[in-house]
């Protein structure tokens, strides 16, 4: 997949369309755990190739650090997916998600709360970096 704004917002639109169908069918209340193994099934259904508990590499001063680091999901090598089951979204769970596609490179990343009523209005989080804003766009 060629990155630019449009391939990404695309996926993007995907994989909030997987995000809905778990929370349309489960709702909130449930465990982080539960929304990950069934938007991993929504992701196969759909096609969209994923990456599970992707470890995230952390160096520093040149010495790969050793750590249980991972991020939820990686879908199509471009979009960090990060899962939440909380009563609200704070900063720490932004800066996570902005520390994770640092070290792992990646332009976009999205941050998704299911426990919430409106998953579209008050559950998700999309989050760029710079490089993202100086992709071209289309």
């Amino acid at each position: 997949m060629t990155l630019t704004k449009r391939t990404l917002d695309a996926l993007t639109y995907d994989i909030l369309g997987a995000v809905i169908e778990v929370h349309k069918c489960l709702g909130p209340g449930l465990l982080e755990s539960i929304y990950h193994k069934c938007l991993a099934k929504e992701f196969s259904l759909q096609k969209l190739s994923y990456l599970s508990e992707y470890a995230v590499p952390v160096t520093y001063k040149g010495l790969d650090i050793q750590t249980n680091l991972r991020c939820d999901f990686l879908v199509e090598n471009a979009i960090i997916i990060e899962l939440k089951a909380v009563e609200s979204l704070t900063p720490i769970f932004d800066a996570q998600l902005f520390t994770y596609m640092k070290l792992l490179e990646k332009l976009k990343g999205i941050l998704v709360n299911f426990n919430v009523e409106n998953i579209f209005k008050q559950g998700q989080k999309t989050l760029v970096n710079e490089q993202f804003r100086m992709l071209p766009d289309v």
